[in-house]
């Protein structure tokens, strides 16, 4: 097998989708027409599985930073290698052939975001119940998920789309050998057939299965096959929000353990600080109010779940502003009522949600 093929094995059309790529006049022409150097003609082309894309190699790399550089490198290699697509299978599964074996040289390589140390001024953090396994973890802002989430499925799928999204699943998918994690998303996220993926991944489909199985068990052993999560904006998940903004806004620990499952996690990447468990919750959420520190939430949404953008206080009446001080995704309960994982990721990541990375301070 090989890591990644040239050119020209990646314009090697998948003959199980045949089927599935009928003679198309309009495509036909837009790949003459991009051949010849129209590049508009090639937009037509990828454009209308760019965003699905872009949601794939997130879930292979599990950064979104990441997952544009691949995703612009996977264009580039498409237009390069247009000249032999023959048109066997479809556009999108030539697409997907590209993009995957770009996340595995991608996945493969050593120059993946690094562990930082605790950065809270003047918050000395407890003693932590574990240690995060995936530093480079980033949370993807729902609207890119505005036409991901209608991705048309295989048969053999096993997971709608937004289940697949969530931050204890994508982090899972991280723990999974570079082979097995893209089988597994091929597969049993988006509904490949065997044979597609054994073409895509230049295998067989022995070893397709073998790995799906593989994968599978890890995931089972995890425990963190996706799961159903509530409605977003629904009247339950509205109040537990509310609760929580409360809660937190003014460093009410208890009223915070309140909102908490008996053994929510929390976890910082690129900090590998993880505390497991209302205990240690507990002492983690007392040691950062009793420095003094407060924020200000301002909510947003990311990997379908409630988020929100930290603003430090200020004093009311100072000048200056309320700098950015990371960004929280609230993973809740099948029913809302409770939060099971709280994880906070860094303020560079507020432009990605369109948020400033300060506010104003308060007015007198």
């Amino acid at each position: 097998m090989t890591a990644d093929p040239t050119t020209a094995d990646l314009t090697t059309a998948v003959p199980i989708a045949a089927a599935r790529a009928a003679a198309d006049p309009t495509t036909a022409d837009l790949v003459t027409r991009a051949r010849d150097g129209d590049g508009e003609a090639f937009r037509a082309l990828t454009e209308p599985h760019r965003r699905e894309l872009h949601v794939h190699c997130y879930r292979m790399l599990g950064s979104l930073q990441d997952a544009e550089d691949v995703l612009q490198d996977t264009l580039l290699a498409a237009w390069q290698g247009l000249g032999g697509f023959e048109g066997r299978a479809s556009v999108r599964t030539w697409l997907y052939r590209i993009a995957t074996h770009r996340c595995l040289n991608a996945r493969r390589s050593a120059n993946r975001r690094r562990a930082r140390a605790w950065d809270m001024p003047g918050v000395v953090p407890p003693e932590p119940t574990g240690h995060g396994e995936v530093p480079w973890l980033e949370p993807l802002p729902d609207a890119l998920l505005a036409g991901a989430a209608d991705t048309p499925l295989g048969p053999e799928a096993r997971y709608e789309q937004t289940e697949s999204l969530t931050l204890a699943f994508v982090t899972a998918l991280q723990t999974l050998p570079p082979r097995q994690l893209a089988v597994l998303v091929l597969r049993d996220v988006l509904g490949f057939h065997a044979a597609e993926v054994a073409e895509m991944l230049d295998a067989t489909t022995g070893a397709v299965d073998s790995a799906l199985k593989r994968a599978r068990a890890t995931l089972s052993r995890r425990a963190e096959a996706p799961t159903a999560h509530p409605t977003p904006g629904s009247p339950a998940e509205e109040a537990l929000v509310t609760s929580f903004v409360r809660a937190y806004e003014s460093g009410d620990v208890d009223a915070l353990l309140t909102l908490l499952t008996e053994d929510v996690l929390v976890s910082m990447p690129p900090i590998p600080l993880t505390y497991e468990g209302r205990a240690a919750t507990a002492r983690l959420f007392a040691a950062i109010f009793a420095s003094g520190r407060r924020v200000d939430l301002v909510p947003t949404r990311a990997n379908g779940q409630p988020a929100f953008a930290a603003y430090l206080r200020t004093p009311t009446g100072t000048t200056g502003t309320r700098p950015g001080a990371g960004l929280f995704v609230l993973t809740l309960t099948p029913t809302a009522d409770r939060i099971r994982a709280f994880t906070r990721f860094e303020a560079t990541l507020l432009p990605r949600f369109t948020l400033p990375t300060a506010l104003p301070a308060h007015e007198a």
